[in-house]
């Protein structure tokens, strides 16, 4: 029934064409769906109604993920934001409660902790990869949701409850912690408590001896508005720096790049990391 309208060119009601496709979804008919939910809805942004093309976009994605269908539920989850960019769609608490209850729907996976035989470490290869396709996954839908929101009311960085939901899945499901990533999005997100508790958790994963540089990266990026604490921070913490020469590079293009002291040497490796930091995080 969907397929004879489409072909007809005519645009059965949203929700009629939500119920069917979630009975296609159900029946493990997953992939015919998954063309099925981006070919009607994209009538309905051609049609400019835009508002039952994001109810499409949104039920599609959902379902798809609480079917495990991770990729097909991203893709449709990051057509649910181009929606909204192109609906002009302002960045206010409904929609943002919208994006939320889709990153919800995202599986979160304990990976295993033990392995031993050739068939253990078989499955953990076979976890560690669905897991890279679950944060990539999700990475791409909520990085997209950030730059809709800059664009359309939020912050210029983006709404800060988005970056609070992105350190967090990064935190908890990628396989390649990258604490550096984490901290960024935390900083900018609005839970400074969950910051901190994801710090500690951090640091009771760290080698021996190593949990004082996890709070150190973290306080410079709290703190990189303010000079005199740079200084004393780099004295507090001249022992630990000293175990890490390339943290003496990053200390130095924090001192150039935020507060204009001149460095003597170029720019280093740590360039890119600060174009992420000045507003390329969302890309």
């Amino acid at each position: 029934m969907v397929r004879e309208r489409v072909r007809r060119g005519v645009l059965a009601p949203a929700q009629e064409t939500i119920e069917k496709l979630e009975k296609v979804v159900k029946d493990g008919n997953s992939y015919e769906a998954q063309q099925m939910y981006k070919s009607t809805a994209a009538r309905f942004v051609s049609a400019q109604r835009f508002a039952e093309a994001l109810d499409i976009f949104q039920s599609g994605a959902s379902l798809q993920l609480k079917q495990g269908q991770v990729t097909c539920g991203a893709e449709l989850a990051v057509l649910f934001v181009d929606t909204l960019v192109k609906g002009k769609f302002g960045c206010n608490e409904d929609m943002l409660d919208r994006i939320k209850k889709i990153y919800k729907e995202f599986p979160q996976v304990s990976l295993p902790q033990q392995v031993g035989v050739d068939e253990d470490m078989q499955k953990l290869s076979e976890a560690l990869g669905a897991a890279k396709i679950r944060v990539e996954g999700c990475s791409s839908f909520l990085k997209a949701a950030l730059r809709w929101s800059a664009e359309f009311g939020a912050p210029q960085t983006g709404s800060p409850e988005l970056h609070d939901m992105l350190a967090e899945y990064i935190y908890s499901e990628s396989p390649e912690m990258d604490m550096a990533k984490v901290s960024l999005h935390f900083v900018r997100g609005n839970h400074p408590e969950k910051f901190a508790s994801t710090l500690v958790n951090f640091m009771g994963k760290c080698y021996p001896g190593e949990d004082d540089l996890a709070i150190a990266r973290a306080v410079l990026m709290l703190e990189r508005d303010a000079l005199p604490l740079l200084r004393i921070l780099r004295q507090n913490f001249k022992s630990s720096i000293e175990r890490e020469p390339a943290f003496n590079e990053l200390l130095d293009e924090i001192a150039e790049r935020f507060y204009g002291v001149r460095r003597t040497s170029g720019l280093g490796m740590f360039g890119d990391l600060f174009k992420v930091m000045g507003g390329e995080g969302m890309a």
